[in-house]
C-alpha cells in the first residue's frame, strides 16, 4: 500500500468509511481540486484515462468494491489495494470494457408490469420501458412471480382504483418475503426478491404512506421522474428507499421513443402534454402530474412517423387537457394570451402566459402529413373547442369523428362548487353547436350534491344524448380545493343509487345513436378477432369508436390496382355495412378492403338521409 501513496502527480484520498450507499468513497485529487477521480497519474495508471472519470468511474469502485460482499474486482489487477497503479500495465481500454460491462451484469432484471388508470398511465408506462431499456433491463415476462423488478403504474383519481392497487402490493409483498420457499417450490423463478415499483399518480399522492408500509415497497416515482428509475433502483442495491416524486415544469419526454406494450396492435397512444392548469376543485391532477407542458410540434411528427413506418393505422393523441395543447418551442413570436379562443361562454381560472401553435394547428399537420392514418384525441375540455378545430374535423376524413366532451354535472350550482368555469347552458351550446358543423358526430361525468341536482344531470344525459359516458361516483381527494372547503356529506349508499340511475339513464337514450347506423356502411379498423366468435368474426372500430363485428370472408380490395382477393387481417380498414345494433355495440357485412382515402373519396361514409335523421335528432335534443 505504501507505494500507493508515492504517485507523483497526485494525492490520492481513501475514505474507508461507508456512505449512506454502504458502499466505498474512492477519491483522488490533483493538487488542490479536481471535478475527475482520475488525476493525472502516470502513463501506467489506467485511472488516468479521459474514458473512465467522473460519476462512471465511481460507479465502477460502488460495483466493485471487496467491502460490498456481494460484488467483486473483475481480478487483482484492477484493485487499488493489491499493486501499486503504476505497476498495473492494463490499457484504459480494457477498464473501460469492464465498466461498461458493470450496466449490462446479472443486477440486471426481468421487469413485470402493471398499469390502472387513464390511457396516459398506458403510455407512461411505455416511456418507462424504454428507459429501461436503455438501462440494460430487456425483458419483459408475463407473470410477476418470474420478475426481479415489478412495475405498478397506478392512479389516484378514484378510491376504488387505489383500493386494487393495495391489493396488487399485498401480492407483491408476498412474493418478496416468500422469495425462497417459492423458488424451491417451483412458484417462482426469479433470481432475487423481486424489487417493488410504485409509479404514476398514487407514488405522488401517497408517497409516505406507500414507503412506511412495512417494507412492501422498494421505490416511489412521479410521473415527471421516470427518466431516474435506473438509479433509484441501484439505491436499493445499496440498502437504501428510491424515492423520486419531484414534479417538472418542462419534462415531457419529447426525446423518448416508448416501447409500445401490445407489439401486436395496429394502434398507438401519444402523449403530446402533460399536467392540467384547470384547478377543479374535486380533481387531484394539478397535484400529481404539475402544470401544463406541450411537446414540441416536431417531436410528435416524429413519433407519429415512427409508427407509421411500422404499418400503425390509428393514434391517439393523448393529455390531461388535449385540446388546451400549446406549443410555444417553435415561435420567435409568441402571440398574447389575449388571442387566446375560448369556447363561447366559456371561462377559464389559468390565464395563458403565451401562444403559439394551438391543437388545431398541429392536428392540421398530422392530417395533412400522414393521410392513410386515423387520428383521435383525448381528453379534452370543453372551454377549448374554438370553431377552428371544428371545422377542421368536419373537413379531414382521417380526423375520427368522436369526442369526449366531459360535462361533470348538469346543475349550475355543482358546476360552480366545482370550478367547471361553465354553466349547463353554455355546455349544451356547445353541444349544438359541435352537431351542426358535424351531424354524424359521436360524443361521449359531488360534493353536496342535492336530488335536484342530481335530477339536472339525468335530464342532461337525456339532452345531450351520448354515444359513451365514463360515469363513476365521486371520491374526496387530499390537497384538492373541495378538499378544504367542503364536506363530502353525501352517504355512499346515496352515490351508488344516484350512479346506478345515471347509468340506466345513459343506457336508455344511447341505442337511438346506435340504431340510426343500421343500413350505413361504415369504415372499420380491424383490431383482432371478436372474443365471443374467435373463430368466425372480427371485431374493429368504427370513425366514431363504435365496436363493430362481422363475418370472416374472403375479400376483393376496392383499390382497381390490388386484385388480390383475401381474408382481412389486423390492421386493415374494411367496409362494412351496419345490420344490427345493441346499445354497446354494431354487427354487419363486410363488403370489401379498402383504404381510408378510397373510402372517403367513393362517399361510403354515410348514407344522406342517416346524416339529417341523426342532426334533426340531435337537435331536437338539445
Amino acid at each position: 500500500m505504501a507505494s500507493l501513496w508515492n504517485q507523483p502527480h497526485s494525492a490520492i484520498v481513501i475514505n474507508l468509511s461507508l456512505r449512506s450507499r454502504g458502499a466505498l468513497a474512492l477519491g483522488a485529487l490533483h493538487h488542490s481540486s479536481s471535478s475527475t477521480l482520475c488525476a493525472g497519474a502516470s502513463a501506467g495508471n489506467p485511472f488516468a484515462s479521459p474514458h473512465v472519470i467522473g460519476p462512471r468511474c465511481l460507479h465502477y469502485f460502488r460495483r466493485r468494491s471487496p467491502f460490498t460482499p456481494f460484488l467483486r474486482w473483475p481480478s487483482t489487477a484492477f484493485s487499488p489495494f493489491s499493486a501499486p497503479l503504476s505497476a498495473t500495465a492494463v490499457a484504459s481500454e480494457s477498464l473501460e470494457q469492464d465498466v461498461e460491462s458493470g450496466f449490462k451484469d446479472s443486477h440486471r432484471g426481468r421487469i413485470y408490469q402493471e398499469t390502472y388508470g387513464c390511457q396516459m398511465n398506458v403510455n407512461d408506462m411505455e416511456i418507462v420501458l424504454s428507459i429501461m431499456k436503455k438501462a440494460g433491463y430487456t425483458e419483459v415476462v408475463e407473470a410477476p412471480e418470474h420478475a426481479e423488478v415489478i412495475f405498478i403504474n397506478t392512479c389516484a383519481i378514484r378510491d376504488n382504483a387505489e383500493q386494487k392497487v393495495w391489493q396488487r402490493l399485498n401480492y407483491f409483498w408476498f412474493l418478496k418475503r416468500m422469495w425462497r420457499t417459492n423458488v424451491d417450490t417451483g412458484r417462482s423463478s426469479s433470481m432475487h426478491p423481486p424489487k417493488v415499483v410504485v409509479l404514476g399518480c398514487m407514488a405522488e399522492r401517497l408517497k409516505e404512506k406507500i414507503l412506511d408500509s412495512d417494507k412492501m415497497v422498494d421505490v416511489v416515482c412521479g410521473p415527471d421522474a421516470y427518466r431516474d428509475l435506473p438509479r433509484l433502483l441501484e439505491e436499493v442495491d445499496y440498502g437504501q428507499k428510491g424515492i423520486n416524486t419531484l414534479l417538472s415544469l418542462e419534462e415531457t419526454y419529447a426525446d423518448i421513443s416508448p416501447v409500445r406494450i401490445s407489439s401486436n396492435s395496429v394502434t398507438a397512444f401519444v402523449s403530446i402534454m402533460r399536467g392540467c392548469n384547470n384547478m377543479c376543485s374535486f380533481c387531484i391532477v394539478p397535484f400529481t402530474r404539475g402544470r401544463e407542458r406541450s411537446r414540441p410540434v416536431e417531436s410528435i411528427l416524429r413519433e407519429v412517423s415512427e409508427l407509421y413506418e411500422l404499418g400503425l393505422k390509428e393514434v391517439t393523441l393523448l393529455g390531461q387537457n388535449v385540446n388546451s395543447y400549446n406549443d410555444v418551442s417553435m415561435v420567435k413570436d409568441v402571440e398574447s394570451d389575449s388571442n387566446w379562443k375560448l369556447s363561447e361562454g366559456f371561462s377559464s381560472m389559468c390565464k395563458v402566459r403565451s401562444m403559439g401553435l394551438r391543437f388545431a394547428d398541429l392536428l392540421d399537420q398530422l392530417s395533412m402529413q400522414f393521410p392513410e392514418m386515423r387520428f383521435r384525441y383525448t381528453s379534452p375540455h370543453p372551454k377549448d373547442f374554438p370553431d377552428e378545430l371544428l371545422h377542421l374535423m368536419k373537413d379531414r376524413n382521417n380526423i375520427c369523428k368522436s369526442i369526449h366532451l366531459p360535462a361533470q354535472s348538469g346543475s349550475n350550482s355543482v358546476l360552480q362548487r366545482m370550478r367547471r368555469g361553465y354553466t349547463r347552458e353554455a355546455y349544451l351550446d356547445l353541444v349544438h353547436k359541435i352537431r351542426s358543423i358535424i351531424p354524424s358526430v359521436g360524443i361521449s361525468s359531488f360534493c353536496g350534491e342535492t336530488e335536484e341536482e342530481h335530477e339536472d344531470t339525468l335530464s342532461l344525459m337525456k339532452a345531450v344524448g351520448y354515444d359513451m359516458a365514463y360515469m363513476f361516483a365521486y371520491s374526496m381527494r387530499k390537497k384538492t380545493h373541495a378538499h378544504r372547503k367542503y364536506i363530502d356529506d353525501v352517504p355512499e349508499n346515496v352515490k351508488q343509487r344516484r350512479l346506478s340511475e345515471l347509468i340506466q339513464t345513459f343506457r336508455e337514450n344511447t341505442g337511438q345513436f346506435f340504431d340510426a347506423q343500421v343500413g350505413t356502411a361504415q369504415l372499420v379498423l380491424v383490431e383482432g378477432r371478436n372474443k365471443r366468435s374467435p373463430e368466425t368474426e372480427l371485431m374493429g372500430k368504427s370513425d366514431r369508436g363504435h365496436r363493430v363485428s362481422f363475418p370472416i370472408i374472403p375479400l376483393r380490395h376496392r383499390s382497381t390496382a390490388d386484385d388480390e382477393i383475401r381474408e382481412p387481417v389486423i390492421g386493415d380498414f374494411v367496409e362494412v355495412r351496419i345490420l344490427k345494433s345493441t346499445k354497446a355495440s354494431l354487427s354487419g357485412e363486410a363488403l370489401a378492403r379498402t383504404s381510408l382515402s378510397s373510402f372517403y373519396e367513393s362517399g361510403r361514409l354515410l348514407n344522406t338521409s342517416w346524416v339529417s335523421e341523426l342532426a334533426a335528432a340531435a337537435g331536437a335534443n338539445v
